[in-house]
């Protein structure tokens, strides 16, 4: 690990001014459950780890102007805790308790889970984002088991990490951003982006610039998840799917459905969608599976992803 300085403000303020304008140059603590072992992987190597600990009104929930509010430095166990959360949101609870490891509950927080880099095996191990040596792709042809089977015809064929942010997209819900001039709020579906060089991130965030809250409308809307796992304990989905919509009369009205895990982006499944708004729970989820698992592109050792998102989004319907 190569040595940092370490700055603890106690302002908003103080914390945009210590951050640079090139991504990797500074990084920012909260919870530290990805950023400590980045470095210690050299990941990354900052000159200075600016800590948001004592920055105040960074967390905390409230419902306010038809929106749920959630700070970026609550932490997972808050979240899971918060009556307002599992009484509007229960997807929301179920994917922070799958994470399966009481320390990164207990220790990481919202916003941090968004902005986890990619747990590419390749790119933890110093290949680059999108695995390169000697000029030549090792993904494609190598170890690619738990890579992407959609957005991979680009050099990036990792999957976007995230437990939350399937389930924030498919809610409407909005990140907000302060940067050192002006405050912004990015649609949760617009927030992630797909890198094009090594030197961008994987997301709509300047690298001086601090997530600060969510914000998610309190629509009514049903919501769910669903976790495809080798194991309960702490691991990382092969598959993911999260459902919202609007139940009226029987038939599903207003759906969305987002899946994780299958992208270098949290993958918006337009067909699955399309096909579940007007059909009952029952005879929808089935079709919306099937739908959502079109136009896949496995590549030589992930195949067996494609009939996961069928049952992925199956059981989130019928979980809801």
């Amino acid at each position: 690990m190569k040595t940092f300085e370490y700055a603890s403000p106690n302002s908003l303020k103080d914390a945009l001014g210590l951050l640079s304008d090139t991504w990797g140059e500074t990084e920012i603590l909260a919870g530290g459950t990805d950023l400590l072992t980045s470095i210690k992987q050299d990941v990354t190597a900052p000159r200075l780890v600016v800590s948001l600990k004592e920055v105040k009104g960074l967390s905390g929930i409230d419902s306010k102007g038809g929106n749920l509010s959630i700070g970026a430095t609550t932490k997972l166990k808050d979240l899971i805790a918060n009556e307002d959360v599992q009484k509007h949101f229960p997807g929301l609870v179920t994917a922070a308790k799958n994470i399966g490891s009481a320390q990164i509950i207990n220790a990481g927080t919202v916003a941090g889970d968004l902005l986890q880099r990619p747990r590419c095996w390749y790119f933890r191990n110093g290949f680059g984002l999108f695995g390169m040596a000697g000029g030549k792709e090792l993904v494609p042809d190598g170890d690619n088991r738990y890579h992407a089977i959609f957005g991979n015809g680009g050099k990036a064929k990792f999957v976007n990490p995230s437990s939350l942010a399937p389930l924030l997209i498919a809610l409407g819900a909005g990140i907000d951003v302060q940067g050192p001039k002006k405050e912004r709020s990015v649609k949760a579906a617009d927030f992630f982006s797909t890198p094009k060089t090594e030197s961008e991130r994987e997301y709509a965030l300047q690298a001086n610039e601090i997530v600060t809250g969510i914000s998610i409308p309190l629509s009514g809307k049903k919501n769910g998840i669903y976790e495809v796992r080798h194991r309960l304990g702490l691991d990382w989905p092969m598959v993911a799917a999260a459902v919202a919509f609007d139940e009226s009369g029987g038939r599903i009205r207003n759906a969305s459905v987002v899946l994780g895990h299958v992208a270098p982006t949290p993958w918006v499944a337009e067909r699955a969608t399309a096909v579940l708004n007007g059909q009952s729970r029952k005879a929808g989820a089935q079709a919306a599976g099937n739908a959502a698992a079109q136009g896949a592109t496995p590549l030589s050792k992930n195949a067996y992803k494609v009939s996961q998102v069928k049952v992925a989004v199956r059981r989130a319907i019928e979980a809801v």
